[in-house]
């Protein structure tokens, strides 16, 4: 990696971030779908900053017991503090803690890179509420803790009583979907919210993210063996359901369903349909019908014509700079070569490397809003 990591600060030059790392993970052996992931959070500077002062803080306290969020934060640290610009790191204790931790990761064989990223950061939460939960209820440190500001009780609607606990992952990552069901008979409107870390579209072959979005927010009929109890009729009704989004995050993270089970076939086929991700987009579908913008910063593509065998690599935006990641190596890419990830507008092509996880962070002043 020694030639590769300074072909990369020659390719720089004088361009070079100031205090930017850019290194690339060693794989044991098929991680390259946890790789691909932490490559794409490492350049979530939001997500970033707020784990390496987490680092920082837990330094001070002693200690910690060893778990999935002190390896991660080890290994961010690790990269952010190398005296070298470029290099290789091995992600050795957090690839061993997540093994130990979940069964599913333990074979070698191929992992799906948006199944990990899903327990990753519901498993962080997890350890963050855990935390807070001990220093509430420990008498010398019951002082508010500073992670629960910016108002959990909007976190919850509906007036829920339990106020649920506001990490820096649900800053970075959560936002809510509403989901409206209207009765047929009698014209009443039930809400119902819930959160998500990111958005599972359907895909079609030739679209785009927007008219997939579209789709996901677009009105669907619940009749026959579908139809819903509605409350005020206290009977079964014909409904008409559609999910909006009523909290934009600040991460906007969209995974895209290109593993389908085939039912002739049965098994999973993975569909290479040209799905056009754009690196501005506008989301339209939310609750206020305000448009929010969002800019690409990271993308995970899955390389391979299967679902159970191939290849995750990342791309990431850093300092309005383009970088390839694929395991060890690392490389510039010109930003018209992120098209070359959409996918294929044929059923049979060469092209196997397609956009699988989309990262994208909102810009302007509307993601100060609590």
């Amino acid at each position: 990696m020694g030639a590769a990591g300074s072909k990369l600060e020659k390719a720089l030059g004088d361009q070079f971030p100031e205090g930017e790392r850019y290194f690339g993970l060693e794989n044991f052996g098929n991680t390259c779908y946890c790789n691909s992931v932490l490559q794409a959070l490492y350049f979530c500077v939001p997500f970033r900053e707020h784990l390496l002062e987490y680092y920082g803080n837990g330094k001070s306290i002693g200690d910690a017991e060893e778990n999935l969020l002190t390896c991660l934060a080890d290994l961010f640290t690790q990269i952010s503090s190398q005296k070298k610009k470029t290099g290789v790191i091995a992600p050795k204790r957090f690839v061993q803690r997540l093994k130990k931790q979940n069964e599913l990761f333990r074979s070698y064989m191929h992992q799906d890179a948006h199944e990990f990223l899903n327990f990753l950061l519901n498993e962080l939460v997890d350890i963050l509420e855990k935390e807070a939960h001990a220093v509430k209820s420990d008498p010398e440190t019951s002082s508010p803790p500073e992670k629960i500001a910016n108002g959990p009780k909007h976190a919850q609607a509906n007036g829920v009583s339990k106020e649920p606990l506001v990490t820096w992952v649900h800053k970075n990552f959560q936002g809510i979907l509403t989901n409206e069901t209207r009765c047929l008979q009698c014209e009443t409107v039930t809400e119902r919210d819930e959160t998500f870390f990111d958005l599972s579209l359907d895909i079609e072959q030739n679209s785009s993210i927007t008219s997939c979005l579209k789709n996901f927010s677009s009105t669907e009929t619940l009749n026959a063996e579908d139809k819903f109890f509605c409350d005020k009729c206290c009977s079964l009704q014909e409904a008409q359901k559609r999910m909006k989004i009523k909290k934009p995050p600040h991460i906007l993270v969209i995974h895209l369903k290109r593993f389908k089970y085939i039912e002739q076939l049965g098994r999973y086929k993975k569909l290479s349909y040209r799905v056009v991700f754009p690196l501005e987009l506008k989301l339209s579908n939310t609750v206020e019908d305000a448009d929010i913008e969002y800019s690409l910063f990271a993308v995970v593509v899955h390389v391979g014509s299967g679902p159970n065998h191939g290849h995750y690599v990342s791309l990431v935006k850093s300092h309005n700079h383009w970088l390839f990641f694929d395991d060890e190596n690392v490389e510039m890419i010109d930003e018209s070569a992120v098209q070359t990830f959409f996918g294929s507008a044929q059923e049979y092509s060469s092209n196997t490397d397609h956009g699988y996880i989309l990262f994208y962070e909102s810009i302007g002043a509307s993601n100060n809003k609590s």
